[in-house]
Formats: C-alpha cells, sequence, structure tokens
C-alpha cells in the first residue's frame, strides 16, 4: 500500500511537471509580443512551456512532425495546411499585412494582384505574406525584416511585404528615413495559437483561458504591456549600439 501510494504521487508530481515545448518565428515583433502573451496564459493555468524561435518553415516542420507540441502564433490558413496541429478556436491577436515602400516612389497597392507589376520581397517562411503573393514569380525571400528594408533602401527592390507593427519598429530601429508604410494594409488577419492534435485537454484549457481573458479585459491589458515591452526593449537595444 505504502508503495502504491508514492507511486501515484509520482506519478502526479510528473504530470504536474509536464513541460510542452512550442516555436515562434524568430525576428518578427507580433511573435515577441506573441511570446509573453502566451507565456502569461500558461502561467496562469500552472502549466510550463518553453519556446524556441524558429525560421519560420523549420517552426512548422518541427510542428508538424511532433519535434515540438506546435506554435504560439500563426494565422488561419496555417490550420488547413498543418492538419496534425488543431487551432485554438479563440484568436489572441491580429497582424496587418502592409506594403512598404520607398518614399515619392509613385507605387500604388490597392490589391494585391497589384504587387504582380513590381520586384516584392518578403521574409521567408511567413503564411500571410506567402498568401498574398501566392503564384507571383517577383517575389524573393529574405532571412528577416531588416534585410527587406536595406534592399528597398538601396533600389534593389520595389516593395517589402510584412506586418505593419514589425516593419515600423524595424525601420525605426534601423534609422531607415526613406522607406514608409502605405496608408492601408492589403490585409488584416486573426492570429491563432496551434497546439498538436493529441493534446486535446491543453487546447481546450487554453481556449477556455483565453475567452475569460477576453471576457475580462484582461487580454486587451496584457497585449498593450506586451507591445509595449518588445517596443522599448528594441529601441532601447539600438540606443545603445
Amino acid at each position: 500500500m505504502k508503495y502504491a501510494v508514492l507511486l501515484l504521487l509520482y506519478l502526479a508530481f510528473n504530470c504536474s511537471a509536464q513541460e510542452y515545448r512550442f516555436a515562434s518565428i524568430n525576428y518578427l515583433i507580433e511573435q515577441e509580443v506573441g511570446r509573453i502573451v502566451i507565456k502569461e496564459v500558461y502561467q496562469q493555468l500552472g502549466i510550463k512551456i518553453a519556446i524556441t524561435p524558429l525560421p519560420g518553415k523549420r517552426a512548422q516542420h518541427e510542428a508538424a512532425t511532433g519535434i515540438n507540441d506546435g506554435e504560439i502564433m500563426r494565422i488561419h490558413s496555417y490550420g488547413d495546411e498543418t492538419p496534425s496541429t488543431t487551432r485554438v478556436p479563440t484568436p489572441y491577436y491580429h497582424l496587418e499585412t502592409m506594403v512598404f515602400t520607398r518614399k515619392n516612389s509613385g507605387i500604388v497597392i490597392n490589391k494585391a494582384s497589384d504587387l504582380r507589376n513590381y520586384q516584392v520581397v518578403r521574409v521567408r517562411g511567413v503564411k500571410h505574406t506567402q498568401n498574398v503573393t501566392q503564384g507571383m514569380t517577383n517575389v524573393t525571400d529574405t532571412d528577416n525584416t531588416a534585410q527587406m528594408f536595406k534592399l528597398v533602401d538601396a533600389g534593389l527592390a520595389d516593395i517589402a511585404l510584412t506586418n505593419k507593427m514589425d516593419g515600423l519598429i524595424v525601420l525605426k530601429n534601423l534609422g531607415i528615413t526613406t522607406v514608409e508604410a502605405h496608408p492601408h494594409s492589403l490585409d488584416k488577419q486573426a492570429l491563432y495559437h496551434y497546439i498538436r492534435k493529441e493534446h486535446v485537454k491543453l487546447i481546450q484549457k487554453v481556449d477556455n483561458k483565453l475567452k475569460q481573458l477576453k471576457q475580462s479585459g484582461e487580454l486587451d491589458k496584457l497585449i498593450r504591456r506586451a507591445e509595449q515591452e518588445v517596443f522599448m526593449r528594441k529601441t532601447h537595444f539600438t540606443e545603445q549600439q
């Protein structure tokens, strides 16, 4: 009997101490905000997680094959492309697909198909910019947002595509004043947390917590704090260089 009780205590401890591993996409501002928000969500649930920033395609591969337990933040279409994961139904952030060009370039983009007339750069593995440029042959992939803007600034590309917040912060950090965002975004999409299908109970727990945080208004407050933290960290880092 004594040993049975000890075994049960051991198993209970190991279950409660389980750590889930998730991927995020490296070098993207919205993902950095997401890392702060999702960590807080899981902390409130009393669940340990580890988040590893990776290139977009590798992050998807590791979630799809079970190396990781999912991804912290992706758009709706990611779930259709990665059937081994489940979309947590409640979105917790959003992004705007924004066109950035050199000032006074005269370039006008009203819809995605207008991009075909220009040399476009995007960050490799990022779904929302892949979607708006699908099938286009005039698109070049880069490793990060800074590389994109340097190409546009140098006149080696006409248009850079990224999330609005990501673009504005990176431009500020680089000190590039010759590149600007267009007045209106091409698209605005909700962002979701994705968890591998086998973690059914976890998916429900996280969704219930997100609904609770949304209803109470705490999620909005958490997002604002996370955005401010990321902005301050990024600009402070630049000022120290």
